[in-house]
């Protein structure tokens, strides 16, 4: 049986071969309907996501033909003419290609985004500055505070005039990205909002180098989430403007095909800054979790969250499976919340214990204290362990920005593939050993293999 689909020329550069579309994926990229290709470039047959042509066995969200579950796929095109573009397939010439039943291959493909976060994106502005950089802007040399219109400026200059690296930033973005690190490729999907504008289209660009698939919003009128990075030796003065990252809504996360991945994905993740914009939308992904019986995490973030949005917060506790801290965070938790104490372990216990939704999970509290043990309080347990964080030359540290994001992808990672608390903690701390290393939220590429806990 064979199905056949024509694709037009690519702009694309050869860059692989036939043995690629084989080693790196069973996936092949499929235009959303009536969705026009990046470059502008008509196609019968694209997709900035790639597609399994093994689904399920009720799908019916393949546009693909005659290929189904545990059947395989003969792909008849010559290697110089298919390159993976993050593991999506385009070819070079204007061809058409088949796809084989296959009775001797019976190997299923394995599921993909299993992990879905939620929060709000930025593009990470970063660059090396000086003292005339702060002062024409008005910023201190270690700060973090919101754009004002005097700052409007800043990110401009960073990007037109100082070598500056953009990230795919915001908090649970950094989380997405690390644990795609660590979990084979089309694991992770990310939700937020962006703005239509050129600050989109690098953020695009930088989760496709990282390998992360996102379902953004896109507001029209207002401008994608920036944060300006102004490095002064051993200072970061971040200067923040969430943009169109502050009107993320529910609407949005109900839309077919974006459900379609909640109701897909087997471990949620939310990083608690999203309690500034759609807590609706929190608390939907909650439900979902519970319903199914699914790990659900969240991120307290930062201090604030726990003092001045307490209630929300409060509304979706009994949904946790796994919350993650710092000992800072804890600790503005167990002030705005009267525990009378500032003993992280109990902040913790207090934190495992909290009234529950799905009795089928105990809540695992987790407070990571930087260079200190990380402290893990199981609900129902009286023990709370301690498990000490990897060494590092600190000769070797270059930026502690974004390892809690760091710790949280890789123990998220650990969630996903069924491993222990333990293993997972053990992920968490390997990951953000890694990210410490590199500038800004970031990970070393080529990437390097978790070498497993023994």
């Amino acid at each position: 049986m064979f199905t056949t689909l024509s694709i037009t020329r690519s702009k694309r550069t050869i860059t692989s071969n036939l043995e690629s579309l084989i080693n790196v994926s069973f996936a092949v990229g499929v235009r959303r309907w009536g969705r026009s290709s990046p470059d502008g470039a008509a196609r019968s047959f694209y997709s900035t996501a790639p597609v399994n042509p093994f689904p399920t066995a009720n799908s019916t969200s393949n546009p693909l033909r005659g290929c189904y579950p545990a059947v395989g796929c003969c792909f008849l095109l010559s290697a110089s003419n298919i390159i993976p573009v993050n593991n999506s397939f385009h070819t070079t010439t204007p061809r058409r290609f088949s796809i084989r039943s296959n009775s001797f291959s019976k190997m299923a493909a394995p599921k993909d985004y299993r992990l879905l976060c939620l929060e709000n994106p930025l593009l990470d502005i970063q660059a090396f500055g000086n003292q005339e950089l702060l002062d024409k802007y008005g910023l201190k040399a270690n700060d973090a505070i919101l754009a004002e219109e005097k700052h409007q400026g800043l990110f401009e200059d960073l990007l037109q005039n100082y070598d500056a690296k953009l990230i795919a930033g915001g908090a649970a973005q950094n989380t997405a990205r690390g644990a795609q690190y660590l979990l084979p490729p089309n694991s992770v999907v990310y939700l937020g909002g962006v703005g239509d504008d050129k600050y989109a289209a690098i953020l695009h660009d930088a989760v496709k180098q990282a390998g992360l698939r996102v379902e953004y919003r896109v507001d029209p009128k207002i401008n994608t989430g920036r944060c300006g990075v102004v490095i002064t030796g051993h200072n970061r003065s971040m200067c923040t403007e969430l943009g169109a990252a502050n009107h993320y809504d529910l609407e949005h996360l109900k839309k077919p095909e974006v459900w379609s991945l909640v109701e897909n994905a087997e471990v949620y993740y939310v990083g608690g800054y999203h309690f500034t914009v759609c807590p609706p939308a929190i608390m939907e992904l909650a439900k979902q979790a519970a319903s199914g019986n699914k790990p659900f995490i969240l991120s307290l973030s930062a201090p604030f969250i726990c003092q001045f949005f307490k209630e929300p917060l409060d509304a979706s506790a009994p949904y946790w499976d796994y919350v993650i801290g710092n000992e800072g965070e804890a600790a503005a938790y167990a002030e705005s919340h009267g525990l009378n104490t500032t003993d992280v372990k109990e902040i913790a216990k207090a934190l495992a214990n909290l009234p529950k939704e799905n009795t089928q999970r105990k809540r695992v509290a987790i407070i990571t204290q930087g260079t200190e043990p990380t402290i893990v309080a199981i609900q129902g347990e009286d023990e709370v362990k301690e498990y000490p964080v990897h060494s590092i030359d600190p000769a070797k540290i270059n930026d502690t920005n974004g390892a809690g994001d760091a710790f949280a992808g890789g123990f998220a990672a650990g969630v996903v593939e069924g491993k222990s608390i333990e293993e997972s903690i053990h992920m968490g701390q390997w990951l953000a050993k890694l990210s410490i290393q590199e500038l800004g939220p970031s990970y070393p590429f080529p990437k390097q293999a978790y070498p497993g806990h023994n």
